[in-house]
C-alpha cells in the first residue's frame, strides 16, 4: 500500500506546526515517510512530550525520605514500611470521554491500572474526578451516564474497588468534560519493575491483546482543541476489555516472578511507538521492530496504523533471552499473545521494518528526551476584586439550596454503580471524605482522596493551587492518616493563550509551595492541555490525588456523631465568602477572591487532629459550603440532628481554610480544648449533635426532609 505524500495539510492534521516540521527536516536531513511523520506527531504532541509544561513541572518538589520513585516512570512509588510500597498515579481521559463517554472513561480506567501493575504492583484502589457541563445542557446527561457506566463497567469487571472521587458541574465544561482516573497498588520494595531498557541484542516482546485500528492517533487528538469536526474523531477512541486486562495483570505479575523481565512498559498513549521509544531512550539504546511479528486482529494493517494504534490491554518488555520459554509459557497459560517483535540495538536509532521494507529510521533520542520544549509567554492572572456586597440568607434556606444542587447533593447515584467492596479490604466507603483500605495481611491502612476547587483556581491560580493540596491534606488528616505524597492531573485550556498559560504557571507555584510545606511531594501525574471547544476553555482544574498512611499502631478516625456529642470547630473563622459555594449556587455569582491558605495553620491543625485521634469520635474537614454543609453531612451520615449556635451567613457558609469539625463526648471536648491551648491551635464549641432537626440559631428544619433532598437531587438532575 503506497503511503500518502507529505503535504502542508497533512502536517497540520498531525498537530505539527511549520517550525516543528522544519526541526524534523533538520534532524533527519530529508522528508519523513508517512509512518515517520506519524511517529513524530505521536511523540511530540502535548500528551506525550509535555512540551508546554516541562519547564514548570521541573519546579515541583518530588523528593522525600518516603519516595522510592518520583515522576518519569509509569507511576510514583512511596515506601509505607515493612518492605511494602504504594504505587499510584492519576491520568486524564478527557477528550476520548467527550467523544465516546463509555469507552473513553472505561479505557481511562484500564490505562491507569496498567500504569500501576506495570511497576509490579497489584492494584488495590481506584478513584475518579469528573467535571461536566451544566445539567441543563443537552449533552450533559448522556456524558454523565456514559462516563459513570464506563468507569463502573471496567473497574467492576477488573475487580478493583472505587474508594473515592468527586463530581462537579459548571457551564465551562459544556464542550469539554474532564475524566481524571486514579489507581493505586501495592508492591514489595524489592520487587519493583522499571521501563529503562538495558543490554544490546535483547529481545523486545509484545504482550497481551492483539493490535487493531482503534485509537489510531488518539494522543494527537488529545492534544488539540475541539471544533465542529468532533464526530470525525470517534475512531481515535480506544475500545477496552476489562476481562483481558485482568488476565494481562495476572500474567504480568506471574511473569515478573520468573526473573525474565529486564524492563517493561504498558502501551498507552501512542501505543507501540511511545512504549518502545521511552524504553529505549531511558536505557540509552536504540530499538528495531519488525511489524510482521506484531499480533494483529485486523487484516492489511499498515506500519502507520500499527505504530499509532492505541488498542488496549497491551505491554512491551525487554526479555532475558534465556528465560524466553518460561516467560512464553506464562502468557500462553493466560491465553494472551507473546511475540518477539524486535531487539535492542546499540545505535541511537528507531528502526521500523514491515514487509522487508524500512518504514521508519529515526534517531530515537530525538523523539523523546530531546523533543521540542517551549517557554510559552504567560500573563499573571489579575487580582480578583473585593467582594462588594456580602449577601445574607436564612441559614436553612442556604443549606437547602446547596443540597438541591448536583454539585453538593449526595453522590450515591454515582458510587453505588461502582464496586466499592471487592477484595474485602475497604474500611470506609465513598461519600464521607477520604476512602480507607486495609493493607492486606498487615495492621496498616491507606487513605485516598482527590481534590480541587476550580473556581478558586480561576480567581487566584496560586491560592487555588495551594488550596487543592491543602484540602487533600485535610481530607487525609480528618480520617487520621498521615499524608505521604501526591499525584496531580493538571487540566487547562490552550497554553498558547498567555492568560491560560498564566493560570497554569500560577497553579504550579501554589501546588509546589503547598506540597513542600506539607511534606506531600508530587511523585507522578499528568498534564492535559487544549481542553477547549470553539475557543472556549474549561475552568483551570489542577486535580490533586493524595495518599496517606494509618500506621499499624494507630486507629483511623472512622466513627460517626452520636446524640449528645459536642460539635467543636478547629481553626479560625473569618467568614470568607468570595468564590464560595453559597455565592455560586444561591446568588449565581462567581466574584471575590479565593480564600487565603495559611500552610503553617494547615500543618499545625492537621497534626493536632491526628495526634488527638483517641479523643475524636468523628471528624470532617471544612471546604465548600463551610460549617453549615459540614455539620449537615456529619449529621446526615449519623442520622442524628445538629444544633449550631451561629445563624449569620459568613460564619455558616464562609470557606476559610485549615478548619475541621469534630464530634466527641463532653469530657473529651474539655481535654481537646486543653490540648489545643498547649499547641496554639484555635478551637471553639459551635453546637451539639442531638434530636432530629438541623438548627442554625433559631432557624430549623427536620433532618429527614433535608436528607431526602440531599439524597435525591443528584439523580433527579442526571439520571
Amino acid at each position: 500500500m503506497q503511503e500518502p505524500a507529505i503535504t502542508t495539510d497533512l502536517i497540520a492534521a498531525h498537530g505539527l506546526n511549520p517550525d516543528e516540521y522544519n526541526m524534523i527536516l533538520e534532524i533527519i536531513g530529508r522528508e519523513p515517510t508517512f509512518t515517520e511523520l506519524g511517529i513524530f506527531s505521536a511523540m511530540w504532541n502535548e500528551h506525550c512530550s509535555y512540551k508546554s509544561s516541562k519547564k514548570w513541572l521541573r519546579t515541583l518538589p518530588t523528593d522525600g525520605p518516603q519516595v522510592i520513585c518520583g515522576p518519569g516512570e509509569n507511576a510514583g512509588i512511596v515506601d509505607i514500611g515493612d518492605g511494602d510500597a504504594v504505587v499510584f498515579k492519576m491520568e486524564s481521559h478527557n477528550h476520548p470521554s467527550y467523544i465516546e463517554p463509555y469507552q473513553g472513561a472505561a479505557t481511562g480506567v484500564g490505562g491507569i491500572l496498567r500504569d500501576v501493575f506495570t511497576m509490579g504492583a497489584r492494584p488495590i484502589a481506584a478513584m475518579n474526578s469528573l467535571s461536566f457541563g451544566e445539567t441543563s445542557h443537552p449533552k450533559t446527561r448522556q456524558l454523565v451516564n456514559g462516563v459513570v457506566e464506563g468507569i463502573g463497567g471496567y473497574g467492576n469487571c477488573f475487580g478493583v474497588p472505587t474508594v473515592g472521587g468527586e463530581v462537579r458541574f459548571h457551564p465551562a465544561y459544556n464542550g469539554n468534560c474532564l475524566v481524571n482516573a486514579f489507581a493505586a497498588g501495592l508492591a514489595k520494595t524489592d520487587s519493583i519493575f522499571y521501563s529503562a531498557a538495558s543490554g544490546v541484542g535483547m529481545p523486545v516482546v509484545y504482550l497481551g491483546a492483539k493490535t487493531g485500528r482503534d485509537g489510531v492517533g488518539g494522543a494527537t487528538m488529545a492534544s488539540a482543541e475541539f471544533d465542529d469536526t468532533i464526530e470525525e474523531k470517534r475512531p481515535t477512541v480506544q475500545v477496552g476489555d476489562p476481562f483481558t486486562e485482568k488476565r494481562l495483570m495476572e500474567a504480568t505479575l506471574e511473569l515478573m516472578q520468573t526473573g525474565a523481565v529486564i524492563s517493561i512498559q504498558d502501551m498507552g498513549a501512542a501505543g507501540l511507538t511511545c512504549s518502545a521509544v521511552e524504553m529505549g531512550d531511558k536505557g540509552g539504546l536504540g530499538i528495531k521492530l519488525n511489524l510482521n511479528d506484531v499480533p494483529q486482529r485486523e487484516e492489511h494493517m499498515t506500519a502507520y496504523e500499527m505504530m499509532l494504534s492505541e488498542s488496549q490491554e497491551r505491554m512491551l518488555m525487554v526479555l532475558k533471552p534465556e528465560k524466553e520459554t518460561e516467560a512464553r509459557a506464562v502468557f500462553e497459560k493466560w491465553d494472551l499473545d507473546f511475540a518477539i517483535v524486535g531487539e535492542t540495538i546499540p545505535e541511537d536509532r528507531f528502526l521500523i521494518v514491515h514487509d522487508d521494507k524500512i518504514m521508519a529510521d529515526l534517531p530515537l533520542s530525538k523523539l523523546a528526551s530531546t523533543a521540542p520544549e517551549y517557554d510559552r509567554p504567560w500573563i499573571e492572572t489579575p487580582p480578583a476584586d473585593e467582594l462588594a456586597d456580602v449577601p445574607q440568607i436564612d441559614g436553612i434556606d442556604g443549606l437547602r439550596a446547596l443540597l438541591s444542587s448536583p454539585n453538593y447533593a449526595g453522590k450515591q447515584w454515582v458510587y453505588e454503580q461502582y464496586d466499592t467492596m471487592v477484595m474485602a479490604d475497604s474500611a470506609r466507603l465513598p461519600g464521607s471524605g477520604a476512602g480507607i483500605l486495609r493493607v492486606h495481611g498487615t495492621d496498616k491502612k491507606l487513605a485516598f482522596t482527590s481534590d480541587v476547587t476550580p473556581r478558586y483556581v480561576k480567581a487566584n491560580p496560586t491560592e487555588g493551587g495551594k488550596q487543592a493540596v491543602a484540602e487533600a491534606f485535610r481530607n487525609l488528616s480528618a480520617v487520621g492518616a498521615k499524608p505521604l505524597a501526591t499525584t496531580d492531573n493538571l487540566n487547562f485550556g490552550n497554553p498558547e493563550k498567555p492568560e491560560i498559560m498564566g493560570q497554569f504557571v500560577g497553579a504550579i507555584k501554589g501546588i509546589g509551595e503547598a506540597v513542600a510545606a506539607l511534606d506531600m511531594p508530587i511523585v507522578s501525574g499528568n498534564v492535559s492541555l487544549y481542553n477547549e471547544t470553539d475557543g472556549t476553555g474549561i475552568l483551570p482544574t489542577p486535580t490533586i490525588g493524595a495518599v496517606g498512611l494509618i500506621a499499624a499502631d494507630e486507629e483511623p478516625i472512622n466513627g460517626i456523631a452520636r446524640d449528645g456529642h459536642v460539635a467543636l470547630l478547629v481553626g479560625d473563622t473569618a467568614g470568607h465568602l468570595g468564590q464560595s459555594a453559597l455565592l455560586a449556587e444561591v446568588f449565581n455569582r462567581e466574584d471575590g477572591d479565593a480564600p487565603t491558605v495559611d500552610l503553617d495553620a494547615e500543618r499545625r491543625n492537621g497534626e493536632f487532629i491526628r495526634n488527638n485521634r483517641d479523643m475524636i469520635k468523628a471528624c470532617t474537614d471544612l471546604a465548600d459550603g463551610g460549617l453549615a454543609l459540614a455539620a449537615f453531612e456529619m449529621a446526615e451520615e449519623a442520622g442524628v440532628g445538629v444544633q449550631l449556635d451561629a445563624d449569620d451567613t459568613p460564619t455558616l457558609f464562609g470557606e476559610d481554610q485549615a478548619r475541621y469539625l469534630v464530634a466527641c463526648n463532653f469530657d473529651q471536648a474539655e481535654a481537646l480544648m486543653i490540648a489545643a491551648g498547649q499547641t496554639g491551635v484555635s478551637i471553639t464549641t459551635v453546637g451539639k449533635f442531638t434530636g432530629d432537626h438541623v438548627w442554625f440559631g433559631n432557624s430549623g428544619a427536620p433532618l429527614a426532609d433535608l436528607a431526602d433532598t440531599f439524597r435525591s437531587s443528584f439523580a433527579e438532575a442526571v439520571a
